[in-house]
């Protein structure tokens, strides 16, 4: 038997020089060293030897099985290095060429107005407050100063949700009521930015969902004079020292006296276009002193604390700073408006 397993090794050394490639290598693999190779069979007729016979057949098979095994081993890796080779010759990277820029994310128009108008407040004292855009009806009126079925909740056409008594916010003046009596009796200069929601028709001028901002001041002595010198000094923040605003007479059932305050078109430089439609205006928001009955629900004492509430669209601030013509732009993902901030 010994020459047999000399002559099972010399055939699979000759056959593995002949292999050039992986798959052969395999099939190899299977046919000199598999369970039902020549010399697997050996092994299983070890039993059938005689006793003295056993230890010198047994050593010199696990020699030639120890042999096939390191020249299968050194076989794979020099058909593996040529088979790499060949790949780096055929699919050859020319590393000299520019790499593939990546375009760097920015950030929406939205948020660049918000962040804008956030830090021209900030500089002048006051400070972000957050509050939920989804809210009880409690919050979203009752505490304002209108309970159910006042004729003032029409104002607002808000989204209800499946839940009773529960809503999108139509706009963040709730958010008074939450920092009111977080705060409270402390004196507040406090803003409120996010997201509002109303049922809208929408056109160049108006949206189903807008970034507002809400401005509140609480504390002693606090007078209308403050609250048209805060949005006064809030213009000419943004726009400079030209900029004209104006102050006119409006109704909120959660402040009085109220009103609304316009900054001028800088679309059409005040002579009128579909943005201020026609009007040489540009509608930013609502402002007033706070309701007594909205501080006392707020936790303060309408007899010592007064103080001053407004509201503006942000959107609107970015429209007039860059003169966009239509605020639908702003929530339409074109990437030809968006890539111009």
């Amino acid at each position: 038997m010994l020459p047999d397993l000399e002559q099972i090794k010399q055939k699979a050394l000759q056959a593995l020089q002949r292999i050039q490639d992986e798959a052969s290598l395999e099939d190899w693999r299977i046919a000199n060293l598999g369970r039902s190779s020549s010399l697997m069979m050996v092994f299983d007729q070890l039993g059938k030897l005689a006793r003295e016979d056993r230890p010198t057949i047994g050593k010199q098979a696990n020699e030639v099985k120890r042999m096939l095994e390191i020249a299968f081993s050194t076989r794979a890796d020099a058909l593996h290095q040529a088979a790499l080779q060949q790949t780096l010759q055929s699919q050859r990277l020319d590393v000299t060429l520019p790499g593939r820029s990546f375009s760097m994310g920015k950030l929406h128009p939205a948020t660049i107005s918000l962040r804008l108008v956030v830090r021209a407040f900030a500089d002048m004292g006051f400070q972000v407050y957050r509050s939920p855009e989804v809210e009880t009806d409690e919050y979203n009126f009752g505490l304002l100063n209108m309970p159910p079925n006042h004729p003032a909740r029409d104002m607002w056409d808000t989204f209800y949700t499946s839940m009773p008594n529960v809503s999108l916010r139509p706009h963040t003046s709730p958010g008074q009521i939450h920092v009111m009596r977080q705060y409270a009796p402390q004196p507040i200069r406090a803003i409120l930015p996010g997201m509002c929601y109303r049922y809208e028709q929408i056109n160049a001028r108006k949206e189903t969902q807008f970034n507002q901002l809400e401005v509140l001041a609480v504390g002693k002595n606090i007078t209308l004079g403050d609250l048209k010198g805060t949005v006064s000094d809030f213009a000419r923040r943004l726009f400079g020292q030209n900029i004209r605003t104006r102050f006119r007479a409006s109704y909120f059932p959660f402040t009085e006296p109220s009103a609304e305050y316009d900054f001028e078109c800088l679309l059409c430089n005040g002579k009128g276009c579909s943005v201020c439609a026609g009007t040489g205006w540009l509608e930013i928001g609502g402002c007033g002193m706070v309701h007594p009955i909205v501080l006392q629900n707020g936790g303060y004492d309408p007899a010592q604390f007064t103080g001053f509430a407004a509201g503006l669209g942000t959107e609107r601030i970015m429209m007039l700073k860059h003169r966009i013509e239509d605020i639908r732009y702003f929530w339409t993902n074109d990437m030809r408006f968006l890539e111009q901030f």
